[in-house]
């Protein structure tokens, strides 16, 4: 889980404008820490199958915000990949 700390930074960086919360940017964002820092819980307990399935879930709900992304507009996607250091 995210700190509210944590949160607030990520949101200022990959936000479009004043009030941007919830754009597909910030939403990638956010989904990628979290699954990193699952990653990392995953390496130590390795027979933790619930949160195994939770980072499955969020894998897939941040590929289709991915590819809405892509659709809508490749130029905003290609510099957030590789702003999060991404596969393309």
């Amino acid at each position: 889980m995210l700190q509210k700390e944590q949160k607030s930074a990520i949101i200022e960086e990959y936000r479009a404008h004043g009030a941007d919360t919830g754009s597909a940017e910030v939403q990638v964002a956010m989904l990628t820490q979290r699954i990193r820092d699952l990653t990392e819980h995953l390496k130590i307990h390795k027979k933790d199958f619930h949160s195994k399935r939770g980072l499955l879930k969020m894998v897939g709900t941040r590929r289709k915000l991915l590819r809405y992304l892509k659709n809508k507009d490749f130029n905003r996607y290609k510099t957030l990949i590789e702003r999060l250091g991404l596969r393309h």
